[in-house]
């Protein structure tokens, strides 16, 4: 079997480097036609360049077809410009990669409250941006598919990036709603967790892990889960070749009830109520609701 993405119109944001850059050169390759969303800042948000113009070039020497686009994720109105851009030149929009991100790490303590609104704004507002601005016209089309970017430390925690944890966890759960949503319109919505030697983790990996961790290893699931054949509902964590899949799971539970319904109850049976075996994993908010009725029958 053969992924192509003849006759698809892709955006990428923060595709002027790193992992969007591969994304769309790969979308490019194979057969989409790609918009190339980059503000051009720094990693903590600053500034501008022409990163986008210059990843166009390349799709263009490889005899794709690509436009550049500047605008900034947290602009809404320059996202819906973007979408009416690239739905006036090639007729549609297909798949969407939210990528663009930025980093401004410190400890909570240290933490500006700026800081923290301005990581959430540009990674989970800003994806909702985008993903609002192609919303419409994927459910017109009858066709969509979307992929959000999570991170290791939006599901397990990293110490110094509670801006970006927060940001991260934030797109996992967007992504279950809206893969919920968009089920009827055959809008299938994934989380893509990469791991990746890029612009912003050059000072943190050493120097052999950020050349193992290339943003190439990372664009097959990428590319996968935006496919025509691409599952729904998945987190998917990409690094160095390896690739894995993560749950948000519970536990069996456990009911109390009479005198043990008390936080002495809880207390007393802490360690059957996290105990992991027979852990489920539920697809929706409404299957975990099914899932305490029916141990409330028994």
């Amino acid at each position: 079997m053969t992924i192509r993405f003849d006759g698809r119109v892709a955006i990428v944001t923060g595709a002027g480097g790193g992992l969007g850059r591969a994304y769309a050169l790969e979308l490019a390759r194979r057969g989409a036609k790609v918009v190339v969303n980059d503000l051009g800042g720094s990693r903590d948000g600053t500034g501008h360049s022409d990163a986008a113009a210059k990843v166009v070039a390349e799709i263009e020497a490889l005899g794709g077809e690509a436009i550049a686009n500047g605008g900034s994720v947290t602009d809404y109105a320059q996202m819906e410009a973007m979408v009416a851009a690239a739905t006036a030149k090639w007729g549609g929009v297909h798949i969407l990669i939210n990528n663009a991100g930025v980093l401004r790490d410190k400890s909570f303590a240290n933490m500006e409250p700026e800081d923290f609104r301005f990581v959430v704004d540009v990674h989970l507002n800003g994806s909702a941006n985008v993903t609002k601005a192609v919303w419409a016209t994927m459910r017109d089309q009858g066709y969509g598919r979307i992929l959000m970017t999570a991170s290791s430390t939006g599901l397990y925690g990293n110490f110094g990036q509670a801006n970006y944890g927060a940001a991260k966890l934030g797109l996992a759960g967007l992504t279950k709603t809206l893969y919920l949503e968009g089920a009827k319109y055959d809008i299938r919505v994934n989380t893509i967790a990469p791991t990746a030697g890029t612009r912003m983790t050059e000072d943190i990996f050493p120097e052999a892990a950020f050349q193992a961790f290339t943003p190439e290893s990372v664009a097959p699931a990428a590319l996968y889960l935006v496919s025509e054949d691409a599952p729904t509902n998945m987190i998917v964590g990409a690094g160095a070749g390896v690739f894995q899949a993560a749950y948000i799971t519970l536990t069996p539970g456990v009911r109390l009830q009479g005198e043990e319904l008390t936080p002495e109850g809880i207390a007393a049976n802490w360690s059957r109520i996290t105990d992991r075996m027979g852990e489920i994993v539920p697809k929706s908010g409404g299957e975990q609701a099914m899932s305490i009725m029916a141990k409330l029958q028994r």
